[in-house]
């Protein structure tokens, strides 16, 4: 089956942070990627449950902020406060399949994300991998 971006995208983050921010949604995290966080921050797993993540049914998100920003985000910075640790879901961003359902979705995608459609090439067997 040939998809509409067999050829790649280009992407490259520019660090603006707007991934982080604003609409409300959910960063989803496994107990691996709990673990990896709090080990990021020097705190101990429960402690880190505590402050930075929420309950959803049967699975866990990491909290937001009233502004819709996530609780990682370092609002001064405008750097995640853990980025190497940082969650699957966020280390996938823009190649959710949401984004690459369509050209058009893609195209929204990169109205709000200035890291879309430029830089390097990212291939399209790459993008499958993630």
């Amino acid at each position: 089956m040939q998809h509409w971006y067999s050829d790649g995208l280009r992407f490259s983050c520019t660090g603006c942070g707007g991934c982080c921010t604003g609409e409300p949604g959910y960063v989803w995290v496994n107990r691996a990627e709990v673990k990896a966080l709090a080990d990021a921050l020097g705190l101990r797993g429960e402690e880190f449950e505590r402050q930075c993540v929420r309950t959803v049914g049967i699975r866990k998100s990491l909290i937001e902020r009233a502004n819709g920003d996530c609780v990682l985000f370092d609002a001064k910075t405008r750097k995640c406060r853990c980025y190497d640790a940082r969650p699957r879901q966020c280390r996938m961003w823009p190649f959710w399949a949401s984004n690459l359902a369509s050209p058009a979705a893609w195209k929204e995608t990169a109205e709000h994300c200035p890291g879309c459609d430029r830089g390097r090439l990212v291939s399209y067997q790459a993008i499958r991998e993630l």
